[in-house]
C-alpha cells in the first residue's frame, strides 16, 4: 500500500476537536503524554513550538499536511503563515484568494483530488490536521486515525467530522493510555462500500 491519510488531531472525549468559538483551552498540554507525543509526531508540533522546546528531530511519520482555513488561521492569527515547515503545506479553502506564505499551498476546489493525487506520490504519510468540515469532505479517503483523547467533556463544540453521512467501521490498530487520563487511540477506518 502507497501513502495513508491520516487524521490526527485532539479531541475530547464526547468527540469535539475544539469549543464551539475554536478554541481548546481545555486540551491538556503538560503530562507525560507531551513528550511522548513530541518523540513520536515531533513535524506535527508546529515550528515556533519545536524552536521553543528544542525539537531538533525531524518528520518521522508525515510529510505533507492538509488544513482547512479555521485550522490554518490559529497559527495565522499569531503571525504564523508556515506553521508545519518542513513539511508540504496545503490550506484547503474556497474562500481564502491567496496564499499567505509561498511555501503553503492554497487549493480552491474540491479536496478529493488532491487527497487521491498525493496518496499515488511517493513519500511518507499525508497529515490531515483539521478541521471537521475538510475531515468530513475526506472521510472516504482517510485510511487512519490517531485520535489524542483529552480526559474532559465539554458538551458541545466542532465534532471530529463534519457532513459525512455514512456509516465507517473502524478497526484498533493500537491505544496508549497514560496516568493523567490522556488516551492516544491508532485506528484504520474502512468506507462502507470499501476501496
Amino acid at each position: 500500500m502507497g501513502r495513508k491519510l491520516v487524521y490526527y488531531v485532539a479531541c475530547t472525549i464526547d468527540g469535539f476537536i475544539a469549543r464551539p468559538d475554536g478554541s481548546f483551552d481545555c486540551f491538556l498540554f503538560e503530562g507525560e503524554h507531551f513528550p511522548y507525543l513530541c518523540g513520536a509526531f515531533p513535524e506535527t508540533l508546529p515550528v515556533h513550538l519545536r524552536t521553543a522546546l528544542s525539537i531538533t528531530a525531524g518528520a518521522r511519520r508525515f510529510d505533507t499536511v492538509l488544513m482547512g482555513r479555521n485550522t490554518y488561521e490559529v497559527g495565522l492569527r499569531e503571525g504564523i503563515t508556515s506553521p508545519y515547515a518542513p513539511l508540504r503545506q496545503f490550506v484547503v479553502s474556497r474562500s481564502m484568494e491567496q496564499s499567505p506564505d509561498p511555501d503553503v499551498e492554497l487549493w480552491r476546489d474540491s479536496p478529493l483530488p488532491l487527497a487521491q493525487q498525493l496518496k499515488s506520490e511517493p513519500g511518507k504519510d499525508i497529515w490531515l490536521c483539521g478541521g471537521a468540515k475538510l475531515a468530513g469532505a475526506l472521510i472516504a479517503e482517510i485510511d487512519e486515525l490517531i485520535l489524542k483523547i483529552n480526559p474532559v467533556i465539554i458538551g458541545q463544540g466542532i465534532p471530529l467530522f463534519e457532513g459525512a453521512a455514512s456509516t465507517f467501521a473502524c478497526k484498533l490498530i493500537e491505544q496508549r493510555l497514560f496516568d493523567n487520563g490522556f488516551l492516544l487511540r491508532h485506528l484504520s477506518i474502512t468506507p462502507p462500500t470499501g476501496k
